[in-house]
């Protein structure tokens, strides 16, 4: 019993670990969500500066990202010129400051549930850039499926009780800029073999974020918010706030590092449901049946995106082992055809 119970001890731990990085990654991620709503909505903390509060992330993050790289050597730093660094971090720097500052803005505009509706199509944006791109190939199939993912979004869309065109297209847009950053990152750095985690991707990119969303808030926000005598600077919101979406990020790091970007997938849907249910429940934010309807189409659509994603990686992944198995095979047959032609005669 011995060998036998310490295997399956180990199993169990490690199926215990795996369901706990992912319910922290969840846990993290709903509260971001739900905090950001917070401090953002007019009706609650009253602070509608989504510029400033994705700056105070932004400088908090590359902070303890320095820290941890630098400091506490948490992580390696990954080499990188500064003509790579240019051509390829400071444009994905640019789209996720885009990204965070439009998603954010919708939080003042539109309910947390309808936001998780919208952000359904991800995959769609994704697909449909990458083939832009040429990184992806068009398929007729997974075309349908991406159609049947957006017809569900617009039956959500077409029954939301609180529905804003503004709110709509800066979430659009967020979408839009954050499936742009993901199909960039496979060109810019994967395709030349650098691979950067959460952690190295917040010590390189978010500093540059940083000086790209200066521009818009000396213009946009700066005004108001030195017009807004009144304010004063809460540590404890914004500091409990930029904390937790460090956290965030941190948690990725050992959610995909310990499990599979793929669980990260599923984990997503699963938070998207949940935040639908608090929004509903604690926010007081109207959910009709026919969002629910919609949003059930698009899950299904997300749902069926995923297994067939990782069907496509099973299959990659068997024909990689394939022709290791070949080409070993080819390799020992030389071996011992050399082998005999190198023997001495009789």
């Amino acid at each position: 019993m011995g060998k036998g119970g310490s295997l399956s001890e180990g199993v169990i731990k490690n199926i215990v670990l795996s369901y706990t990085y992912v319910a922290i990654w969840i846990f993290l991620s709903f509260t971001v969500i739900v905090y950001n709503k917070y401090i953002l909505d007019k009706k609650m903390y009253d602070w509608p500066f989504p510029i400033s509060l994705t700056m105070i992330h932004m400088s908090f993050c590359s902070t303890l990202a320095f820290l941890l790289i630098k400091v506490f050597n948490f992580v390696e730093p990954v080499s990188m010129s500064r003509d790579t660094y240019l051509r390829s971090v400071v444009p994905i720097g640019a789209l996720y400051s885009l990204s965070l500052w439009l998603s954010n803005s919708a939080y003042i505009y539109l309910s947390v549930s309808f936001i998780q509706m919208l952000k359904a199509l991800m995959p769609v944006a994704v697909y449909s850039i990458g083939v832009m791109f040429k990184k992806e190939g068009f398929k007729s199939e997974t075309m349908v499926n991406m159609l049947s993912i957006s017809f569900g979004v617009a039956i959500a869309a077409y029954g939301e009780a609180r529905f804003d065109v503004w709110g709509v297209v800066l979430q659009l847009g967020a979408v839009a800029f954050e499936a742009t950053r993901l199909v960039l990152i496979q060109i810019l750095l994967t395709s030349k073999g650098i691979t950067l985690n959460p952690i190295t991707s917040l010590y390189y990119v978010a500093p540059c974020c940083l000086g790209f969303l200066f521009i818009p808030w000396i213009v946009v926000e700066f005004p108001v918010l030195r017009e807004t005598s009144s304010f004063h600077f809460d540590y404890v919101i914004f500091g409990t706030n930029s904390f937790c979406a460090f956290a965030l990020n941190l948690a990725v790091f050992l959610l995909v590092g310990k499990t599979s970007a793929l669980t990260m997938n599923v984990a997503g849907v699963v938070k998207d449901w949940l935040l639908i249910a608090f929004s509903w429940s604690v926010i007081k934010d109207t959910v009709t049946p026919i969002n629910l309807f919609g949003y059930g189409i698009a899950f299904l659509g997300v749902a069926y995106y995923n297994h067939a994603k990782l069907q496509a990686m099973k299959a990659k992944e068997a024909q990689k082992s394939a022709q290791q198995i070949d080409e070993e095979s080819g390799r020992l047959l030389e071996e011992k055809e050399g082998g005999r032609k190198i023997e001495p005669e009789d």
